[in-house]
């Protein structure tokens, strides 16, 4: 039966499942039973996949076509029902952005929700970069990328730091992976999905070396460099999923030490998240030398890390 989806002013999804016959059974049923026990099958993928973009800091932009997608293959199938036409649309896609603000995260999510809606046969992903698809003379190039592409196959490939298959110049075998990926998108553009990845600029130039690049891509996605409040989030699930804490004064220098770092350093080599779960993982093994040269390990030292115990990019210590 259909489910109708109804589109909220702030671009979200709300999914109304069997509305008409809920409102005609209103009178003879009582209360308890109007309520369905579960949602249907062909809408736990949403469900599902939308909890885990909950979980995820920031990426607004990101969750919005998501659902998106996600109402587009749906009502696509619904419009297939009743015999009307449903053309196949290409879902390749690039991310535009900065290291550390989730791309690779984003698109095992989305191989996993077209697994679930049957867009995908297998869903897994497969990450290259450059010296994964350039070989080292004439025709290598193309086969090591075509044994890529079928590794992919029912899956997705997402290539990071893509604009670098283009720096050599016209005598670069780079330029050889372009043409096979070229060739294979539209040839097997609905056996797998190819995601590009990299920085904002380098991308925009990357889509010129192929004319028929940027029509292949409908779906271009900016993932914006996270606030430092964002930051600071990210830093507290991350401490929460280990089961640490920060005291007061150690999220007080974190904080001052995330505003100073992105303010001096350009926007291309500041990681982002990356950068915060590197001084996490490097403070975790700094308290633990601290408790081990203490001997304290009662609960609340055991799970604290103190501003002394915090190590930054640089070397230096939170004190």
């Amino acid at each position: 039966m259909d489910q109708p989806l109804r589109k909220k002013n702030n671009g979200q999804i709300s999914i109304v499942l069997n509305a008409q016959k809920r409102k005609a059974l209103t009178k003879d049923l009582p209360e308890s039973q109007l309520v369905p026990k579960s949602i249907p099958q062909e809408h736990t993928a949403l469900k599902e996949i939308e909890e885990e973009l909950g979980a995820l800091v920031g990426m607004e932009e990101m969750k919005r076509i998501i659902k998106e997608i996600y109402a587009w293959i749906y009502v696509n199938k619904k419009r297939e029902e009743i015999g009307l036409r449903a053309g196949k649309q290409a879902l390749h896609m690039m991310f535009k952005g900065n290291p550390g603000t989730g791309k690779t995260t984003v698109a095992r999510i989305i191989g996993k929700l077209f697994l679930k809606m049957n867009v995908l046969s297998k869903g897994h992903l497969i990450e290259a970069e450059r010296a994964d698809l350039v070989g080292e003379y004439i025709g290598h190039t193309a086969q090591k990328t075509r044994d890529l592409i079928k590794k992919a196959m029912g899956g997705i490939l997402f290539i990071d730091e893509a604009y670098s298959l283009g720096r050599g110049g016209e005598k670069d075998f780079g330029k050889e992976a372009i043409d096979t990926l070229v060739k294979h998108m539209e040839d097997k553009q609905h056996e797998f999905i190819l995601i590009l990845a990299g920085y904002s600029r380098e991308m925009d130039f990357f889509l010129t070396l192929n004319p028929g690049l940027q029509s292949r891509f409908p779906l271009v996605i900016d993932f914006p460099d996270y606030t430092i409040d964002q930051l600071m989030e990210i830093g507290q699930q991350m401490l929460k999923e280990r089961e640490y804490s920060l005291s007061h004064e150690a999220e007080r220098k974190l904080r001052e030490h995330l505003v100073t770092v992105k303010s001096t350093l350009s926007a291309v080599a500041f990681s982002n998240g990356r950068y915060v779960r590197n001084i996490i993982e490097k403070s975790i093994r700094a308290q633990a030398m601290r408790l081990l040269l203490q001997n304290q390990y009662d609960r609340h030292e055991l799970m604290t890390l103190r501003s002394n115990d915090l190590v930054f990019s640089d070397g230096r210590r939170g004190k």
